[in-house]
């Protein structure tokens, strides 16, 4: 059984690179923050805005951990900050989870984040300069959690099939 878990920084490619991989060989693909959306019948921004932080992270726990005992292989993408709090990233160690982290430099994403900004609770008020700013720093925090996953992969300068393509590679 493989339980492959995807994990980077917002705009790293999780979702996008998630599905393309399962569907090349053939898994079912879960994101977390849709099946949380799917739980709470809300919008992660939605959830942001009404229930705060801490209760969006207390519900994407419970929901990491009940989609890792699922006893079936899978390809499942996480929220960028879910390795970062209750111990998820103690998960991304345990023996049945193949844990990647796809690392993507600031101005890759700050680039990519510039597109589509309003889609995103944490940056969709800040200029270029303060995203920046902001995602450096984020990326500075969280860095001890996403090198907890087993595997790294650079993103940057990769297109997703690119990455597809390496990640299969390295399951073999």
């Amino acid at each position: 059984m493989k339980k492959i878990v995807l994990v980077g920084y917002m705009g790293s490619g999780k979702t996008e690179i998630g599905k393309l991989l399962a569907k090349k060989i053939l898994f079912p693909f879960y994101d977390l923050d849709f099946l949380i959306e799917n739980e709470v019948q809300k919008s992660i921004s939605e959830l942001f805005s009404e229930k705060g932080e801490i209760y969006f992270r207390r519900i994407e726990h419970e929901l990491f951990v009940k989609q890792i005992q699922k006893n079936e292989s899978y390809v499942l993408s996480l929220g960028g900050g879910t390795p970062c709090y209750a111990n998820n990233h103690l998960i991304l160690q345990q023996e049945e989870v193949i844990s990647i982290y796809l690392k993507a430099s600031v101005s890759n994403l700050v680039e990519r984040l510039s597109i589509n900004k309003k889609k995103r609770p944490l940056v969709k008020d800040l200029d270029a300069t303060e995203m920046h700013e902001f995602i450096a720093k984020h990326l500075f925090d969280r860095g001890f959690y996403y090198n907890q996953c087993k595997h790294v992969i650079s993103v940057d300068d990769k297109s997703p099939t690119d990455v597809v393509e390496e990640i299969k590679k390295m399951l073999l």
